[in-house]
């Protein structure tokens, strides 16, 4: 087995009610200005209001950016970071799901390094440490409160980029399901598919490891179990709890072993046609999972005892996961979601050049893309 390196925040803070010792821990850090990166909705719950008080509670100074988009963009990241420099902030605390994680990563990492966010897609390619960066979740999906992972959309050619970095991974992460309870249904379907992915390709890749393995295959067991009750009921301590600690454990996983092209195809699905990230992912899955069974067979029927399929198969696996979709209340066909037959020769061209398909267990050609796009379509 080849070197491998694992990198998550060296402080994770989990439960209901840990958002007050969060606070506690930023504190005692002896930061004083805090900039608040965070969407619309998070705003509109009120969520963005409290943290900012309890923050000024302990005497720091806070200033909130709330423009980010569910595809975060470079201009997200650059209005954001004036207002970090505008206020000398010393720390970022993202609040949110995915969106605000990565935007946030950027900033902070733009705001020691300079230059440009384009200039860091790729892998390790900043010299300094982000300020640092405290990640506070209130979705079940993305992972990106503990990744060394963002992705960034580009809006002039609406490409989706991709930055590895050890320097973005956040300083402290934060899962209180307490935040979670108003998560809609569809918001917790997709980003609960989202750890669902993450975990499967993370169980399937060339770099995949014991650590890997073992974080992946409790993470979907976890999903498989709990998701339709969290999207059921949004009050659910005992679906939210659980999903939070399912997302969580499938970041550890692809924080090692990465992802595939499940991956590399949803970025140009989402950015092409700015739809959510985890339901690309979840029409995908099945359809990628079918093509990679020709490797990887073996490892999915494996994939298949853990979510409980009633046929330990490959086939089992890719049905399982294709009925999970619908019952979440996902669409099964990208043609439900707007995608349009005459881009899949684009799409397949950039899903080729994404950064998460070289540990992929089989390298499609471009003609395979686009055979698996029409079979989702």
């Amino acid at each position: 087995m080849s070197a491998v390196a694992f990198c998550m925040p060296p402080c994770n803070l989990f439960g209901k009610g840990v958002l007050v010792q969060a606070m506690d821990q930023i504190k005692d850090a002896g930061f004083k200005s805090i900039l608040i990166v965070t969407d619309e909705g998070i705003v509109k719950l009120g969520l963005s209001d409290k943290v900012k008080k309890m923050l000024e509670e302990r005497d720091m100074k806070v200033e909130v950016y709330s423009k980010v988009q569910p595809n975060p963009t470079v201009s997200n990241v650059n209005d954001g970071l004036a207002i970090a420099r505008k206020a000398d902030s010393d720390a970022i605390v993202s609040l949110g799901g995915g969106s605000p994680h990565d935007c946030a990563k950027g900033i902070a990492l733009l705001a020691t390094n300079g230059g440009e966010i384009l200039d860091y897609m790729g892998m390790n390619l900043s010299k300094k440490p982000q300020l640092p960066l405290i990640a506070i979740n209130t979705t079940a999906g993305t992972a990106s409160e503990m990744s060394q992972f963002a992705v960034i959309t580009e809006e002039t050619n609406h490409l989706k980029l991709a930055m590895a970095d050890k320097n973005i991974t956040p300083m402290l992460s934060v899962n209180d399901p307490e935040l979670m309870y108003g998560m809609p249904a569809s918001l917790t379907a997709a980003t609960g598919m989202d750890a669902m992915t993450h975990a499967v390709e993370a169980y399937v890749s060339t770099l995949a490891n014991p650590i890997s393995d073992a974080c992946s295959l409790q993470s979907m067991k976890l999903c498989a179990e709990y998701l339709e009750r969290a999207v059921k009921n949004g009050n659910d301590e005992e679906a939210r709890e659980k999903m939070a600690y399912a997302e969580f454990l499938a970041g550890m996983a692809f924080n090692t072993a990465c992802l595939g092209y499940v991956h590399a195809m949803a970025h140009q699905i989402g950015s092409t046609y700015n739809i959510a990230h985890g339901v690309c992912n979840a029409v995908l899955l099945p359809h990628v999972q079918r093509f990679n069974a020709k490797v990887a067979a073996d490892r999915l029927a494996t994939v298949a005892e853990y979510l409980g399929a009633s046929e330990h198969t490959a086939e089992g696996a890719v049905q399982f996961l294709q009925d999970m979709v619908a019952r979440v209340g996902i669409p099964v066909h990208l043609k439900d979601l707007g995608v349009k037959r005459e881009d899949f020769d684009m799409l397949a061209t950039n899903a080729m050049h994404d950064a998460s398909t070289f540990s992929n267990p089989i390298q499609p050609t471009h003609d395979e893309v686009k055979q698996i796009f029409e079979e989702a379509f």
